[in-house]
């Protein structure tokens, strides 16, 4: 399940990287580190589905909101609702 989210993650930027503005690659790039971070823990637990992965990202996305500035974390949201579309696909 985590080399389907990592290709589906990989592909997603892929495209960012070739039709996104400066906003969109500012928060896939953002998005990415988070990504990351909620893929290495769930390498150890017993549920890796799409539910768990969602679960992880909205606690990770918390600290996020502390992080940026409001226009930032706006993006970085929107990033994440069209990648998530696409991990459920």
């Amino acid at each position: 399940m985590i080399e389907k989210y990592e290709q589906t993650l990989q592909d997603w930027i892929e495209s960012i990287v070739a039709e996104g503005d400066d906003d969109a690659l500012f928060a896939s790039g953002y998005l990415q580190g988070h990504f990351a971070v909620v893929l290495s823990k769930l390498e150890n637990e017993t549920d890796q589905g799409t539910q768990a992965l969602a679960l992880q990202m909205v606690e990770c996305l918390a600290l996020a909101r502390e992080e940026l500035d409001d226009n930032d974390y706006a993006l970085v949201n929107d990033a994440w609702s069209q990648l998530s579309s696409k991990l459920a696909a």
